[in-house]
């Protein structure tokens, strides 16, 4: 599970400072975007293993910006989890293309177990 990389996009810089402190606990390396628009470029040059995206965030949704990943042949295949406090949000996020999804507030242990069980794979 070593050296696993792990992209965090969130607009919420409290958000991205937990899940960093909670991933890194964890043995991953931690990349974040607090914007969603740079994200692409950001996969493009750290390569994460795993994108945990948030649903709602200005400019670009979580939605919009996992439909363009998934049209994308050099990251389309990047397991990508979705977090959002919405209540549609799991719906939305399989529409988009997630492989998983968490609702904020979320539980750590069940957000580490998510990743594990994705990067399993």
């Amino acid at each position: 599970m070593n050296n696993k990389k792990i992209m965090v996009c969130d607009d919420d810089q409290g958000i991205l400072d937990v899940i960093q402190m909670l991933l890194e606990t964890e043995d991953f390396t931690v990349f974040t975007e607090i914007n969603s628009p740079d994200l692409i470029d950001n996969i493009k040059e750290n390569s994460p293993d795993l994108l945990l995206l948030d649903l709602w965030m200005p400019l670009l949704s979580g939605d919009q910006v996992l439909k363009t990943i998934r049209q994308m042949d050099d990251i389309k295949n990047i397991p990508v989890i979705v977090l959002s406090a919405s209540v549609d949000g799991s719906d939305i996020a399989s529409d988009a293309g997630a492989d998983a999804f968490v609702a904020k507030p979320f539980d750590l242990d069940d957000l580490v177990s998510k990743i594990k069980g994705l990067l399993m794979n």
